[in-house]
């Protein structure tokens, strides 16, 4: 399959469109970015590691029912997704206290839920994609009654699904974020990435940050965290 025309350039990927109307080749890239975009970078390989490892796990979690974008990955950082309609929504579980809700609510990092926590954000940089609940997300349109119902199940679901994944890595699942999107036909399927980029991964002896926070907080070693995890995952 041949890329066409450029469709969307974001942070972090490139979408083109290709010659079946259905289907887009994402290509990732090593740009790196925080706060917004405040704050900018290059993490060395990380278009690769993502593209890899995303692929990776959207097909273990196809293997257990989630429907997913993924199509076939083409090489280290291009990828065959279907075309999808994103829902302007960030949905993001908690497993334990880290980064904004820490700082929100004013508790520790590191500490543990009963329950895993939700939240939605409104999908808009131009107002940095604020905090919003169900009702909100009704009245702007954003999603349906029956679309935000799914989307909390699937949520949930791939939250055990990867936790129980990961911890026998010995990794933490800490927190993450997801976004769906809509097929031609009106499905949603889970879309965008899984990555070191989109999920706080701290290893689960040492509580060592394994994932994007070391290029947020300036921690160093940002590289080799994201070769780590592709170390845990992909066994290289």
């Amino acid at each position: 399959m041949e890329k066409t025309v450029q469709l969307y350039e974001g942070k972090a990927k490139k979408v083109y469109a290709t010659e079946d109307p259905d289907k887009v080749i994402v290509s990732y890239k090593d740009d790196a970015t925080a706060f917004d975009g405040s704050k900018r970078g290059t993490i060395l390989g990380k278009g690769a590691i993502n593209n890899r490892m995303t692929n990776y796990l959207m097909q273990i979690l196809e293997k257990n029912g989630i429907p997913t974008h993924y199509v076939e990955e083409l090489n280290d950082r291009e990828t065959v997704v279907k075309r999808v309609s994103i829902v302007p929504l960030e949905v993001i579980i908690r497993n334990l206290s880290a980064g904004s809700f820490a700082k929100r609510y004013g508790v520790e990092e590191g500490l543990v839920f009963e329950a895993p926590t939700l939240e939605f954000s409104y999908k808009n940089d131009d107002l940095h994609d604020p905090l919003i609940n169900e009702y909100h997300a009704l009245a702007l349109h954003l999603a349906t009654r029956e679309e935000l119902s799914q989307i909390t199940a699937m949520a949930f679901k791939i939250n055990e699904i990867l936790k129980d994944y990961f911890l026998q890595l010995n990794v933490k699942l800490v927190d993450f974020k997801l976004e769906f999107g809509r097929l031609s036909n009106g499905s949603l399927v889970l879309a965008d990435e899984i990555s070191p980029d989109t999920c706080r991964f701290w290893d689960a002896t040492t509580n060592e940050k394994l994932d994007k926070d070391r290029f947020r907080r300036d921690l160093g070693g940002v590289e080799d965290a994201y070769q780590e995890m592709m170390r845990r995952v992909l066994g290289e």
